[in-house]
């Protein structure tokens, strides 16, 4: 390999460590950051189940607005109207 071309592939895992989600930057370098298998056991541990659904933007939104009001998280928000709406 040429020297341009390992100095292109350290740019491109320099940018990838820098953008890669967790990455220590100005202002957040104290966030602890738990790793995907990490939190699927620590959701397993609770019982959640990921289910994904596609909705209407609108209708997002509105869970997103509702889920703001509250200040909850939108997860808890969807469970909470899922129970409820079933319920009746």
């Amino acid at each position: 390999m040429k020297k341009t071309g390992m100095a292109k592939s350290d740019a491109k895992k320099l940018m990838g460590k820098m953008t890669a989600p967790g990455a220590a930057g100005f202002g957040n370098s104290d966030v602890t950051v738990v790793d995907r298998k990490e939190q699927r056991k620590r959701d397993q541990a609770l019982g959640l189940v990921p289910f994904a659904v596609k909705l209407n933007s609108a209708l997002v939104l509105q869970l997103q607005t509702l889920a703001k009001e509250r200040e909850t998280d939108l997860n808890q928000l969807v469970g909470e109207l899922l129970a409820k709406g079933l319920a009746d």
